[in-house]
């Protein structure tokens, strides 16, 4: 089984995040969730953003550099939303990661994907931070760098659409994703 980073939104650590990371565990894969704000999640996204700019990117990145400390190489980085983009941009640093699984939102700059990178993306369509022509050239731009990537389109549900207490939450998208994600990982 493998081991997997759950980087989360936004909000902060959410019960949508450790229930995830409930489930993960429940299949046999070691989780790890780190807190990266430090303090309570907060219910809205403007409280979320806030939240960040209070805390700053920077401290964000470097508590999740922290994480992966004691973490092996071949850890899967993934992520909810903005937990996605930190993801994705701890790739550089984790060149041998054993996958990018995307909750929510793109991340990675794909010249940082390494050829059969295992990268899989769940995401809202629409989704409101990831117009479709963003979605689609970072789609071929990852195809191009050589990852091997699945793309997961959830029609007419909201930007966190597996999380129940957000805005947008859809059971039905949600039950569709899981055994996804579990099949992602179980690959060798």
């Amino acid at each position: 089984m493998r081991h997997v980073v759950l980087f989360h939104s936004v909000y902060g650590l959410r019960p949508a995040v450790r229930a995830a990371a409930d489930r993960l565990r429940a299949a046999g894969h070691q989780v790890s969730t780190p807190d990266l704000y430090g303090v309570p999640a907060v219910d809205t996204v403007e409280e979320g953003f806030a939240l960040l700019d209070k805390v700053g990117q920077e401290v964000v990145l470097d508590r999740a550099r922290n994480a992966l400390d004691d973490l092996p190489p071949e850890t899967v980085l993934a992520g909810f939303s903005m937990g996605a983009g930190v993801a994705g941009a701890l790739l550089a640093e984790r060149p041998d990661a054993g996958g990018l699984l995307l909750l929510h939102g793109t991340g990675g700059a794909p010249d940082l994907a390494r050829p059969g990178l295992p990268v899989q993306l769940h995401l809202a369509d629409p989704d409101p931070y990831d117009t479709p022509a963003e979605v689609d050239e970072w789609q071929q731009a990852m195809t191009d760098a050589g990852a091997d990537l699945t793309v997961f389109r959830y029609p007419g549900v909201g930007h966190l659409f597996t999380d129940p207490e957000a805005g947008g939450y859809s059971p039905d998208a949600s039950a569709a994703t899981w055994p996804r994600v579990l099949e992602f990982l179980a690959a060798p």
